[in-house]
């Protein structure tokens, strides 16, 4: 099975396009989580035929960023305190797994690019400031890279292809801000220095507590939005 790098595949048909389109937008919620799909209303936004899009749509119901009902036809998925726990519980033992993996397999110059990373992480201003920690995706993003550090083509497969867009998009929509900032990037930088020393049990160990933190700040803003709409209702 080949090591490829999934996210930076550059899109060869229409179905390849409308489908990096719709994922962005779903991504960062210009099409909100929860909301209904409608391929006529797509077809025109996007200006794609129903064919190819019909495509799309069921390539992004297998990187479940789309569910489908039986008689309620599909939607985009929710964003929930129990869906996050799932999926976290599982990103934590994977992700656990991929730095083991990066800080056996890792070549040098692989782990001195990531570290590069991290410091060009640190000279957004948002971050320096402790206002917001957002990273592009694929190349850009330090667990991605860790991830394809592990040169293991399965799990870069699970976490790189199937689930990397439904994490990215509770990333993104409620991402690192505010005190987790800076906490996170000290995070990320410990792990680095785990790997670079090719100790794979503490690199394992420090992404499962990154994880699970970062769970953790996640879940207090969803059961807010949740208190916040139960009280609004």
């Amino acid at each position: 099975m080949p090591i490829q790098s999934p996210v930076w595949r550059s899109p060869i048909t229409a179905s390849d396009r409308v489908l990096l389109e719709i994922q962005r937008a779903i991504v960062e919620g210009d099409i909100p989580a929860g909301s209904k799909i409608s391929e006529p209303e797509l077809a025109r936004r996007f200006n794609v035929s129903r064919a190819p899009l019909r495509e799309a749509l069921a390539r992004l119901e297998r990187c479940h960023l789309i569910e489908r009902t039986p008689n309620a036809g599909a939607r985009v998925v929710k964003l929930s305190p129990e869906g996050l726990l799932s999926l976290y519980q599982l990103r934590e033992e994977l992700e656990g797994l991929a730095c083991r993996l990066a800080a056996e397999n890792m070549p040098e110059h692989e782990v001195d690019e990531l570290s590069a990373l991290l410091d060009q992480h640190l000279n957004s201003q948002r971050v320096r400031e402790g206002e917001s920690y957002y990273q592009e995706e694929g190349d850009l993003d330090f667990h991605y890279r860790i991830i394809l550090g592990s040169k293991n083509a399965y799990l870069i497969n699970i976490l790189c292809d199937e689930l990397y867009f439904l994490v990215r998009m509770y990333r993104v929509q409620l991402g690192m801000n505010g005190p987790r900032v800076s906490r996170a990037f000290d995070e990320h930088k410990a792990i680095i220095t785990a790997i670079a020393n090719r100790d794979g049990e503490l690199a394992d160990l420090l992404m499962r507590r990154h994880i699970g933190a970062s769970r953790k700040n996640i879940e207090i803003q969803l059961l807010q939005m949740r208190n916040e709409h139960d009280i609004s209702n």
